[in-house]
């Protein structure tokens, strides 16, 4: 798990080239906003579209929001520009899409370096191709930088060639790998989009199942949505309540030299203190935020 307790439950794409889009983003409950330069803006736009985020995050204003651009791909006409730019915008993070090895994301980060990138800046990588999903581990362990892992299930979905299904069992294997691969190297996972805005009962199914198989969060493609998924991928009271239960009762028999622990008549061991305590204080984050 990432050492740090930053929620990002929901992660908003909003249009690079809406002023608008991006003025509305400054108050909505989401943890997350990326700022999208690639699919989101028409080729036409795309220098305007840059002009203007760096403009809106030179304005401020986002309070907690986590802030990322996402830049156009390796090999686009827009690539370099994009990079060159984002790495003196007032940015958490750089997202690169369709990362499909250690060498794209090694390449990104010395463009940003040469343009002048503070040391805080962050980059995040998007999994939506079987040559990234493959890549998974070798893309997670490629720098210091990296903070996230973000499953771009869309893509995925078009290159295999799959259909969208409610259980997801299409993707299931993917979402997995690059769950694993984050994981193993203590980054940040967010799940990726549900095209379907009609669809509430498939969208809060979708983030259950994210939240189940360990993902922080769900990128989002919609405000309506943000409410759902920061319900869903929040902890619950009756598990903060059985948190505390764990933490106290492994205090208590600490302070007693036992050895056993017993929590509602299951054996509590260190890896259930330590999600506890974890689960504590992603809670105790969001509760900062409502405040």
């Amino acid at each position: 798990m990432p050492a740090e307790i930053r929620p990002r439950r929901s992660v908003l794409y909003m249009p690079g080239a809406s002023g608008r889009a991006i003025e509305k983003a400054r108050g909505l409950p989401a943890d997350g906003l990326i700022l999208d330069l690639e699919d989101a803006v028409a080729p036409a736009q795309k220098e305007e579209a840059r002009a203007l985020v760096a403009a809106e995050l030179g304005r401020g204003g986002f309070g907690h929001r986590e802030r990322v651009v996402r830049v156009n791909g390796a090999g686009t006409p827009w690539h370099e520009a994009d990079l060159r730019a984002a790495a003196r915008m007032d940015a958490d993070a750089v997202c690169l899409p369709k990362v499909e090895g250690a060498a794209a994301v090694r390449a990104a980060e010395a463009r940003l370096l040469a343009a002048g990138a503070p040391g805080s800046l962050r980059l995040w990588c998007m999994i939506e191709t079987p040559r990234g999903v493959l890549a998974a581990a070798e893309i997670a362990a490629a720098s210091p930088r990296l903070a996230c892992l973000v499953m771009g299930t869309s893509d995925l979905v078009k290159d295999l060639g799959a259909r969208h299904t409610a259980s997801r069992a299409e993707v299931l294997t993917a979402l997995s790998l690059t769950l694993l691969a984050a994981r193993a190297h203590g980054l940040a996972a967010l799940d990726g989009v549900h095209l379907d805005l009609s669809d509430d009962v498939g969208f809060e199914a979708a983030c259950r199942q994210g939240r189940d198989m360990g993902f922080d969060g769900k990128t989002l493609i919609h405000p309506r949505t943000i409410e759902a998924a920061n319900r869903a991928f929040s902890p619950g009271a009756d598990e903060l309540a059985l948190a505390r239960r764990i933490v106290a009762a492994h205090a208590e028999s600490q302070a007693q030299g036992k050895g056993v622990v017993v929590v509602d008549g299951r054996l509590v061991e260190n890896l259930h203190v330590e999600a506890a305590v974890r689960l504590l204080r992603l809670a105790e984050a969001i509760a900062a935020r409502a405040s």
